[in-house]
């Protein structure tokens, strides 16, 4: 069996095997390059409140807040609750919290939700599972280098790396030396 008869093999069979991860990378890589622009492992919403009467901070009890949670939407549910400053009241939900000034009414609900599929992505990413997975990470990271490498000599000829090939893959190693010097110097 000839040399490229076995690099097209060990391509075809790396990119199957690793067809997942590239996925889970490619997904959370978009991911973290937007990292100031959202929040990939959460959506978190604010919404604001206003109570027409608000109690006093010395009547406040968890049984109020409960009544109060239950009138203003069914899905919150109670943690716990404290006074950061006099007339400023700190709940805890499940979903979130809700701060509300006790003097003016106004108050701010902000509630968090698991965003999905980023979410687990990005735990994936971030390497969270440890042990196992950092092997199989670490294989992945070899297996794109050598799908990099198999990659140009798939093809033969004019198209292949002596000739239209050789040019991408320079603009492709170009391309990322040019940000380095750009921003590195």
């Amino acid at each position: 069996m000839n040399l490229r008869k076995w690099i097209r093999i060990i391509h075809r069979d790396a990119g199957y095997i690793f067809f997942g991860m590239s996925v889970i990378y490619g997904l959370s890589g978009i991911a973290l390059n937007h990292i100031d622009d959202w929040n990939p492992n959460y959506i978190i919403r604010t919404k604001q409140i206003i109570i027409d009467r608000p109690p006093q901070p010395e009547s406040i009890s968890e049984k109020w807040i409960i009544i109060f949670l239950n009138d203003l939407d069914r899905e919150l549910q109670y943690r716990n609750h404290y006074f950061p400053q006099d007339n400023l009241l700190k709940i805890f939900l499940k979903q979130g919290s809700l701060t509300i000034n006790l003097a003016s009414g106004n108050g701010v609900l902000e509630t968090i939700k698991r965003r999905p599929i980023f979410r687990e992505v990005n735990f994936l990413h971030y390497n969270k599972p440890k042990k196992l997975w950092t092997w199989f990470a670490d294989l992945f990271a070899v297996a794109l280098i050598l799908l990099a490498i198999t990659g140009l000599f798939m093809i033969k000829g004019k198209k292949g790396i002596t000739g239209r090939g050789a040019w991408l893959t320079s603009l492709g190693i170009v391309i990322p030396l040019l940000f380095l010097i750009i921003y590195l110097w």
